[in-house]
């Protein structure tokens, strides 16, 4: 049983009663609402739309890679199609669906009632729009890296709109981590520090990390424009501008880019987990403490992004494969808190079934997948002279993007769902998403592993008909159209079930905790 101190730290359960908040909105409400439901769902709508362009982008790029030789697209729309892929996955869709969920559920979790700096989240919201319409009118072919000298020479005359994309995002994301800080820290004065629940500790690691590295990234994309008009030189060695001084700049915020979805994801996790298994985690303070150290941490690891480089060396080089291990300490407490959890009793029937927990599950495993793995990346033998800009290194972040943060954010609206639409999804549509999902994503990622294994180079269009390399291309493909298959049918489940699913009870997960005695209420088949 849970103590009286448990009960709180687990924050007010996050249920509320289910209501049709969807259908009885309008589009005023939906558009300009300071209402955080309005806010969240907003953000969310938005986010599915995003992952179904990116989606439908790396499904192009990935069909050209099914074969060896050109068969559809050319080196030039290919780099278009990869870029805009990495771009709206990462920067539309998987930090802004995280943080969406983050707004619905903090102010039941963390007791306020209502979403802090409203309009702050609004101003976010609107910003990344912009931004996403200027980087589609841009259609930049530099990689979402944009290293230069390329990103100076390439991309045609409207260019310059990537950029401006660029810093239009860190300014979104900047008031997006004010937002997650001021709603944490006001929890953290009213409840005290020790009584926080786990999704106040995640809002505030995520707001450090976003006020802290986003500034950066304006700053790089508002120089990356003045070197591209020839007003300054900073980045440009043709004009005595410096290309490691870039590297230090980007990659400061993005390595902890790689923790934003990270954080709030984790926070879902440790917000849901306990609901489902109708008792607290196994260890507090060793959440608090990892997600401490994750934060530290994220800052200041990120040279081993471009550690081959000649001047990343000698001591710098042997501090950051240091730390770089040293994060492996903090991911580990995370992974055996929630193992632990599920280890110190009996799972519940009720959460067997749900669609949820079963997407809850699949994330730790995929987390673990790519976290032992990032041993290889992290050694500065293996990872200068065998993995680095092969396959491998998408194989780790696609397992940590794809398989743990998409897979959390799929459990945030499976779970939310009835509190959205007052009704439940198809249970049968709901399994098919999951394992489609979940074959295709591991597909996609070990066939990745493979390739990095036998030295396939990252940002090829073409590529030699080995078969060690073609077989895997082709292989990873039919694991990318699983993906969208899921994708799909996720879509088609969410659109029916809306007016035509089983109306939610009043505790749509309430937890079966007894074998056999009826499953708690499930969605329609």
């Amino acid at each position: 049983m849970a103590s009286e101190l448990d009960a709180v730290r687990m924050g007010e359960m996050p249920h509320w009663e289910p209501a049709d908040v969807l259908g009885t909105m309008t589009l005023s409400n939906l558009l300009f609402s300071n209402d955080y439901r309005h806010i969240a769902l907003k953000g969310i709508l938005t986010s599915v739309v995003m992952l179904g362009l990116g989606g439908l982008m790396a499904m192009l790029f990935r069909t050209e890679l099914a074969l060896p030789d050109l068969q559809l697209i050319d080196a030039r729309p290919y780099m278009s199609l990869m870029t805009l892929h990495g771009m709206l996955m990462v920067f539309g869709f998987i930090i802004p669906l995280v943080i969406a969920l983050n707004y619905y559920m903090m102010p039941k979790v963390l007791g306020t009632g209502q979403l802090l700096l409203a309009g702050a989240a609004q101003w976010s919201y609107w910003t990344l729009i912009l931004a996403a319409v200027a980087l589609v009118i841009a259609r930049p072919d530099f990689t979402w890296t944009f290293y230069p000298p390329m990103s100076l020479r390439v991309g045609g005359d409207l260019v310059w709109l990537g950029y401006v994309a660029i810093a239009l995002v860190a300014v979104s994301e900047f008031l997006a981590g004010a937002v997650l800080m001021r709603n944490g820290w006001e929890a953290a004065t009213r409840l005290g520090w020790g009584k926080l629940p786990l999704m106040g500790w995640g809002a505030i690691s995520e707001g450090i990390l976003l006020l802290g590295s986003t500034p950066i990234l304006g700053l790089v994309g508002i120089v990356m424009l003045t070197d591209w008009l020839e007003l300054t030189a900073m980045f440009d060695p043709a004009r005595g501008g410096d290309v490691m001084t870039f590297m230090y700049m980007f990659w400061f915020y993005g390595h902890p880019a790689v923790y934003l979805p990270l954080m709030p994801a984790i926070a879902v996790l440790y917000t849901l987990l306990p609901r489902f298994l109708g008792r607290p985690v196994w260890s507090y303070w060793s959440a608090v403490i990892a997600f401490s150290l994750l934060t530290v941490l994220g800052f200041i690891v990120y040279p081993h992004h471009f550690q081959p480089a000649e001047n990343v060396s000698g001591l710098l080089q042997r501090a950051a494969q240091l730390l770089t291990l040293a994060i492996f300490i903090p991911s580990t407490l995370h992974v055996f808190n929630w193992i632990a959890s599920l280890w110190s009793d009996e799972i519940p029937r009720s959460a067997r079934r749900a669609i949820p927990f079963k997407f809850l599950i699949a994330s730790i495993f995929f987390l673990m997948l790519g976290g032992v793995t990032a041993y290889v990346n992290a050694q500065i033998a293996t990872d200068s002279a065998f993995v680095h800009n092969t396959y491998f290194v998408p194989a780790h972040f696609h397992a940590m993007f794809a398989g743990f943060m998409a897979n959390m954010a799929m459990a945030g609206i499976y779970f939310l769902y009835p509190y959205f639409t007052g009704r439940m999804y198809s249970q049968v549509l709901g399994n098919l998403h999951f394992w489609s999902w979940q074959i295709g994503i591991f597909t996609k990622v070990m066939m990745m592993y493979y390739l990095g294994y036998v030295y396939f180079p990252r940002w090829v269009v073409d590529y030699l008909d080995l078969p060690q390399w073609s077989g895997a291309q082709l292989a990873l493909t039919g694991g990318a159209y699983l993906i969208g298959l899921g994708f799909i049918v996720f879509v088609v489940n969410m659109m029916w079930s809306a007016s035509r699913g089983a109306k939610a009870t009043d505790d749509p997960w309430a937890v079966d905790a007894e074998p056999g005695a009826g499953a708690a209420p499930v969605p329609a088949e």
